[in-house]
């Protein structure tokens, strides 16, 4: 694996495993789709690729003292199946968006990434146990690589490359 490689997040299937047709890995990768993951995975027709990944969610709204903050995420992986070359093409992009309002006003903040990027974002709330003793629990958890890894997998268990496109088309 060169440093391209690398920093696109291109991986190769192992060495020795043929190819599935692209409509076996079209249907494998729509397979994903379940009642209980947070995403969805479609056709991309009008978005000029095979198929769109895609998972938008808005975090707990949390208030401290005067101070509101929310935090929404939105992650789409947009894939193209070229089959003579047997890689799928991926352009994984982001965008957070976060409202905060203070006693002076509301303030707006937004960010955009384009290519291979993880963001892991998770919320506890603490309380007394059984016990009686402070504990803390879970309550929230957003981590991008839960809608990159399944489809990776699935793509490199079907002896197909995963090729990150992070500049130009797919």
């Amino acid at each position: 694996m060169g440093l391209v490689d690398k920093l696109t997040g291109t991986q190769h299937p192992p060495e020795g495993g043929s190819p599935v047709p692209r409509e076996e890995l079209r249907v494998a990768l729509l397979g994903l789709n379940q009642p209980d993951v947070p995403y969805i995975i479609r056709y991309g027709g009008g978005e000029q690729c095979d198929l769109v990944a895609e998972w938008r969610l808005t975090e707990p709204a949390w208030q401290h003292l005067f101070v509101q903050s929310q935090i929404s995420h939105a992650v789409r992986i947009r894939m193209r199946l070229v089959h003579n070359e047997h890689e799928v093409r991926a352009i994984e992009e982001q965008w957070e968006v976060g409202r905060v309002g203070t006693p002076t006003g509301l303030q707006a903040t937004s960010e955009y990434t384009r290519g291979p990027s993880r963001t892991v974002s998770r919320r506890w709330t603490i309380g007394r146990g059984e016990s009686g003793r402070l504990e803390t629990t879970e309550t929230f958890r957003f981590d991008s690589a839960q809608l990159r890894e399944p489809l990776r997998s699935t793509v490199l268990k079907s002896g197909w490359t995963w090729r990150g496109v992070v500049f130009g088309k797919l």
